[in-house]
Formats: structure tokens, C-alpha cells, sequence
């Protein structure tokens, strides 16, 4: 007589046979999906093994005509992805912007200076004001984002941010420091913090 394989996982994974023949059936036209949304064959098969190792995690939602299904799951891989490579290159571009204005040649009291000015600009801001800002310029977090971390709508986290960004640019349009040509010398960070 033949073991019986009684282990929890077998029990549990009545849902393999279903997924197998999602991945069988859908696979290529998945890949195509894909393909026309990134750049390069190697990227949109790693679009297409996370979208299918979700699918894998939840095999036991897999509906009837899963292919709306699956692509609904690889636009969220792929627009997850998209938000990964943009913060790292907001990191990238905003770690170049501090080297520059720390390099050899560059006058240290009036980094300083700006920096002060930030500071104390950002201070005069209410709480609420300077967390809409963090959200955004500091955390990286998108208006979706944002505005689920406040639990308030996405048009209503516009709203705020687009105020509390106009609010500091108003005050740090007040404390830009004027350089021997009368010209303002401190660039307006509430074009950066987008």
C-alpha cells in the first residue's frame, strides 16, 4: 500500500492544480502585457515572476478568467517598481544637489545661510503643514500614499500640500537673503519637495 501523504501542506495546497493552469494558459499574453508597458524582455519578465509569485501567495483567490486578474496585479508591480527607481533617483539627485552645495570652492556660511533660512522657514509652518511636506519631500511617498498615511482623500492631500508648499515658499520668499547685485540668492525648496 502506497503512503498517504497527510502533511498539512499537502492538504492545504488544493489550489496548486488552479495555478498551474493559470500560469499555463496565461503566461505569454501576461509577458506581452508587460512588454509594452517597461523596457527590455529581462524587465518584464521580473514584472511577470512577481506578478505570478502574487499570484502563487494568493491562490486561493484566483477568480474565473484570470487574466484581468493577473493584469491588474502586474500594473501594480510594475507601478510599484516605478515608484522604487523614482525615489531612488530623488535620493540620487538630491544627494548630488547637497554634495555640490557642500564641495570645495563653495562658501560655507552661505550654505549655511540657506540652510538657516529653511529651517526657520519651516518652523513658522504649522504641524499639520510641515507633515504634508515631510510626507512628500522626506518619506518619498507619493499623493496615494500620503494621503492614506493622513486618512484623508488624495484631492484633499493636493489641497494641503499645494498650501503648506505656497505657505513656505511665502515665507522663504521673506528671509532670501539679497546678494551684492540685489538679486536673490536662495533657491525656492517648495519647487524641490515635489
Amino acid at each position: 500500500m502506497p503512503p498517504v501523504d497527510d502533511s498539512p501542506e499537502q492538504a492545504q495546497d488544493i489550489y496548486r492544480g488552479r495555478f498551474e493552469s493559470c500560469f499555463r494558459e496565461h503566461h505569454a499574453r501576461l509577458l506581452a502585457f508587460t512588454m509594452r508597458r517597461v523596457s527590455g524582455r529581462e524587465a518584464a519578465e521580473e514584472v511577470v515572476a512577481d506578478t505570478f509569485a502574487v499570484a502563487w501567495r494568493r491562490r486561493d483567490c484566483i477568480p474565473d478568467g484570470p487574466l484581468p486578474w493577473l493584469y491588474a496585479i502586474a500594473a501594480n508591480v510594475i507601478a510599484d517598481q516605478y515608484r522604487s527607481t523614482r525615489r531612488r533617483h530623488d535620493l540620487g539627485a538630491r544627494l548630488a544637489h547637497e554634495a555640490r552645495a557642500d564641495a570645495p570652492g563653495s562658501d560655507p556660511a552661505e550654505s549655511l545661510a540657506l540652510r538657516d533660512a529653511f529651517s526657520a522657514a519651516f518652523a513658522q509652518l504649522e504641524e499639520h503643514e510641515r507633515e504634508v511636506l515631510r510626507l512628500v519631500a522626506w518619506d518619498g511617498l507619493d499623493v496615494r500614499e500620503a494621503a492614506q498615511v493622513l486618512g484623508c482623500s488624495q484631492g484633499a492631500f493636493r489641497v494641503r500640500l499645494h498650501r503648506a508648499r505656497r505657505k513656505l515658499a511665502r515665507r522663504l520668499d521673506a528671509a532670501k537673503p539679497i546678494d551684492q547685485e540685489g538679486r536673490a540668492a536662495m533657491p525656492r525648496p517648495a519647487e524641490e519637495a515635489r
